[in-house]
């Protein structure tokens, strides 16, 4: 029995405003190097957040060159916080970013603007699930009383959650995440069992500031465990941070500006954040996975349907799937235009089958055995370390190719370096999760900076030559390369028949 959250507490890390001015004097690439810049030309990393859904229609980074704001597809992830400042908007929305500029001296920084569009609270609603011995999953109480909460309490108390003490859950419902705190405690009562179960989560239209409500949800648990029935923190709660929904009861909130991310990269996170949040949690899930991070790396390029099974807590697991999104990031504009999107839908269970059904891309995990059974709902399966496929064109991208090891090998050198540098100079700028989340990112911008120049040329064929230049394999990643031209819409590029098969 797992006795203790994988987590860490909730530090209140915003109030660490980022020292960093756009337009500074340092060169571009340098600086996206040192810590990581903010994105431009509409795209971001990490998660999956875009204005309305949180999500994005593909994915995105950072590039060296500016701070501009766009309202494109891209992940992010919550921003870090400085002082705001005089006469900035407080209506501000992501629409209305790209006209900042047009008050000359007065230019707004992307961390000023995300201060005040962070005091615009995004919750949509706030809800206790409770475990009957006779019913099973219940919803106990919510807020507002007319929100349709169907299926949430399958979502927030996980299938198998009566084996751990304490857990987290992200998930999606509907046009919203959601986050839930599960507890268990032991009691003297025939009724329940010995046993009683309870679960406090919110809903919002993006899930990358739920995370800033962790120490409250898993507090108000313990108060319902407790003092069952309890609900007026709960209730004062909803009152303060309900989202404003917009006119025309379409039920859409405006979520966080997509290229949010940077500001929260731009600043050092305390050590104990990179558990509590998930913009903090790469430098794990690379460590769990090894060498194995480069199959998961091409599967999430080429945009496959990802389902990672693991028995719970869950919590830890919904950081994989966060973690995998990440390994998509692109920071060139438009590569992503032809591609599905590539969707975080955290927790999944057995209600969620139809859903699963009609995505063409997405990464999800769960903790019901028989969804391995449901071939035709994924496309890759991950349990535990192993990563698995039934699709036979995708078994050879199974194999690790001489580059990927070559890769790899780079990226735990750098990784010793940067902890070398951290504990003989006191290097407390640079973090691990700058170092992963820029790797990857470099590797992909380079594939596709390769790509747009070969398919620019007057003779546009992939030679070995331009392939090594991607840092691909030429014969290794063959069949990768070639799902990647059909995927990415690379139709007038031609291979060259030197790269044949291992």
């Amino acid at each position: 029995m797992v006795e203790r959250s994988d987590r860490a507490p909730l530090l209140d890390w915003e109030e660490v405003p980022s020292a960093e001015k756009p337009g500074g004097a340092a060169p571009a690439a340098a600086h996206v190097k040192d810590r990581l810049s903010s994105p431009s030309n509409g795209r971001t990393t990490l998660g999956c957040s875009a204005p309305g859904f949180g999500w994005s229609s593909g994915p995105g980074g950072p590039t060296p060159s500016s701070r501009s704001v766009s309202n494109a597809d891209g992940c992010s992830t919550p921003p870090a916080t400085s002082s705001t400042p005089e006469g900035t908007d407080e209506g501000l929305r992501p629409d209305k970013e790209e006209h900042l500029s047009d008050s000359g001296p007065r230019e707004v920084s992307l961390e000023d603007r995300m201060v005040k569009w962070e005091e615009k609270d995004q919750i949509v609603s706030v809800f206790v699930v409770t475990f009957n011995t006779r019913s099973g999953n219940m919803l106990e109480w919510c807020l507002p009383k007319d929100m349709d909460l169907d299926g949430v309490e399958f979502k927030a108390i996980a299938s198998g959650s009566h084996r751990v003490t304490t857990d987290f859950i992200y998930f999606r419902k509907g046009s919203y995440f959601g986050l839930a705190c599960f507890a268990n405690m032991a009691v003297d009562s025939t009724v329940e069992r010995g046993a009683r179960m309870k679960s406090v989560g919110i809903l919002s239209p993006s899930y990358t500031l739920l995370y800033r409500y962790m120490s409250f949800l898993e507090h108000q648990v313990r108060l319902q465990l407790q003092s069952p029935g309890h609900y007026s923190p709960l209730e004062a709660f909803y009152e303060d941070k309900r989202a404003i929904l917009p006119p025309g009861g379409d039920c859409i909130v405006t979520a966080c500006p997509a290229s949010a991310w940077g500001a929260a990269i731009n600043h050092s996170m305390h050590p104990e954040m990179k558990i509590t949040h998930p913009a903090g949690c790469m430098s794990q899930f690379i460590r769990f996975f090894g060498e194995q991070i480069m199959v998961l790396w091409k599967l999430a390029l080429l945009r496959r349907r990802i389902l990672i099974f693991s028995p719970p807590p869950v919590g830890v697991v919904c950081y994989r799937v966060y973690c995998c999104c990440c390994l998509a990031n692109i920071s060139i504009p438009g590569v992503s235009a032809a591609v599905p999107e590539f969707r975080p839908f955290f927790y999944v269970n057995v209600a969620d089958i139809s859903a699963l059904e009609n995505e063409l891309s997405y990464v999800a995990c769960t903790t019901e055995k028989i969804f391995e059974e449901k071939k035709d709902l994924y496309d890759v399966y991950v349990d535990n370390q192993n990563v698995k496929t039934y699709r036979d064109g995708l078994k050879p991208l199974l194999r690790l190719s001489a580059a990927d090891r070559e890769k790899y090998r780079k990226l735990t050198e750098q990784r010793q370096m940067l902890l070398y540098s951290q504990e003989e100079n006191g290097d407390c700028v640079s973090s691990e999760e700058d170092l992963f989340i820029l790797f990857f990112l470099e590797q992909n911008n380079r594939i596709f900076q390769t790509l747009s120049e070969v398919a620019g040329s007057p003779d546009p064929t992939l030679t070995q030559e331009s392939v090594r230049a991607m840092g691909l394999d030429p014969h290794g990643d063959r069949l990768f390369l070639l799902h990647l031209l059909e995927i990415y819409g690379y139709d007038t590029l031609l291979v060259s028949e030197q790269l044949c098969c291992s």
